[in-house]
């Protein structure tokens, strides 16, 4: 091997040593800070144990959406943004048809994941602009866009709405 070889074999292999690693096909990366959201289920893509652990700067690096609507929770029309679902679920590999979301009172409800990418539903992180505390809905909201469409301004999208949501389960 001639030393021009070499040198250019050095170099790729020093360069391949220096990159950073890449992420493995089935594996998030592990959040900094205390976890909002914790994914389970049907999912291929996971951080701890066989689990999906979300950061609130995890999930803010994520797809944004938002949009104002009218809620029977608030008086008045409120602006949500945050996580659209599709991306959500994309991110953890989901497999499944339907989510259970749970929330921090245990409330649970089941969601068709059709509905994410039909409705445009998001996993608000904000209320008109500020990050939403628990005591208000917060931190995590599934909310629907519920002035985008008639069909929507009714229970059965309101029963799928749900706040301080902390646990998704892809089933």
């Amino acid at each position: 091997m001639s030393f021009v070889t070499r040198r250019a074999l050095s170099g790729l292999l020093l360069g391949c040593m220096a990159a950073p690693p890449a992420r493995a096909a089935g594996v998030l990366s592990a959040p900094l800070n205390k976890p909002i959201l914790t994914i389970s289920g049907r999912i291929t893509r996971t951080n701890v144990g066989d689990t999906a652990s979300f950061d609130r700067a995890m999930l803010a690096s994520l797809e944004q959406d938002g949009f104002q609507t009218t809620t029977p929770w608030y008086t008045g029309p409120v602006r949500f943004d945050g996580v659209r679902m599709t991306s959500l679920l994309a991110a953890v590999g989901a497999t499944g048809s339907s989510i259970t979301a749970i929330a921090l009172n245990d409330y649970t409800t089941d969601i068709p994941i059709s509905d994410f990418e039909r409705y445009g539903v998001i996993l608000a992180l904000k209320r008109d602009g500020v990050d939403m505390p628990i005591r208000d809905k917060g931190p995590l909201f599934i909310v629907y866009p519920f002035d985008s469409m008639a069909e929507l301004k009714s229970q059965k999208f309101y029963s799928r709405s749900a706040w301080q949501v902390s646990k998704i389960v892809v089933s």
